[in-house]
């Protein structure tokens, strides 16, 4: 069985957070959930973390920012801004992908995490067949 996927995911709104948590854990994910940036990047530092879920909008380190340190520490590490009050982000953002909150189906938000932790993983590699005879073969 392969390991499970770990997803921080940050949210100030605890019935946002909640319904999240219960999508990504029913999915077979991992999630580290907290609702405020500063305690999601003392997790984030503890390591192990293979995506971040953010909220924009929120108290002390915004979503944005928390990307921002995220990106400073693990530059290949999947991110995700999620908003209510904003529909369309029109600043500089490190995030790998921006949602606005309910302009989105949960199914889509899950298959975006999954191409965004394969993108991360990189594609299968591809193993040649070679005959036995060939891999045992000496140089005369």
């Amino acid at each position: 069985m392969k390991p499970k996927k770990t997803i921080l995911c940050v949210d100030d709104n605890e019935q946002a957070l909640s319904i999240r948590k219960v999508l990504l854990e029913t999915r077979g994910y991992r999630v580290l959930a907290f609702n405020n940036g500063e305690q999601a990047m003392e997790a984030f530092r503890r390591g192990g973390v293979d995506l971040v879920l953010t909220d924009l909008i929120m108290p002390g380190v915004d979503g944005s920012r928390l990307i921002e340190e995220v990106k400073e520490l693990s530059p290949q590490t999947p991110t995700v801004l999620i908003s209510g009050r904003i529909k369309i982000y029109e600043r500089e953002t490190l995030a790998d992908l921006f949602l606005p909150k309910g302009m989105y189906e949960p199914a889509e938000l899950l298959e975006r995490i999954r191409l965004l932790l394969v993108r991360k993983r990189g594609p299968k590699r591809h193993v040649e067949f070679r005959p036995a005879e060939a891999r045992h073969a000496t140089v005369a």
